[in-house]
């Protein structure tokens, strides 16, 4: 089973909404052959609390404007450090900096496909590594 192509839309417009409010590090991972509850993971970054939330509305408003999607559940947003936005078919992750580092999401799902995001996502990557130590540097 792959990424539908729902989930697909949703990551390539979630993906350019946070790469326009400067995330970092921003991946999005196929989840749908180890995960019954969703098809795709988004992954991005930001060095500071205010950022995090800026990265967060925005996602929210384009894939609400774009795709008529909305979260079915919102979590972590008071606290600013991570929030993650629960759209069924995919869901999106934004961890402040350090967070990031620290849980390293990306060594759990290192085995499923990445997929393919905008290229202002991609150029993204090891944007992190100057706000948070090693970051951008390969976790494993």
């Amino acid at each position: 089973m792959t990424a539908t192509d729902r989930a697909t839309e949703l990551i390539t417009v979630a993906a350019q909404a946070a790469a326009d409010k400067l995330a970092h590090d921003i991946i999005a991972y196929d989840v749908s052959d180890v995960l019954a509850i969703t098809d795709a993971f988004l992954l991005a970054s930001a060095p500071n609390d205010r950022q995090v939330r800026a990265i967060v509305d925005a996602v929210e408003e384009e894939l609400r404007e774009k795709l008529d999607a909305k979260p079915v559940r919102r979590e972590g947003e008071r606290e600013g450090r991570w929030v993650l936005l629960d759209y069924v078919d995919i869901v999106v992750h934004v961890q402040h900096s350090e967070e990031r580092v620290f849980y390293a999401l990306e060594r759990l799902w290192k085995d499923c496909p990445q997929l393919e995001l905008p290229p202002d996502a991609v150029a993204t990557r090891g944007g992190a590594a100057d706000t948070a130590g090693d970051a951008g540097e390969d976790p494993s």
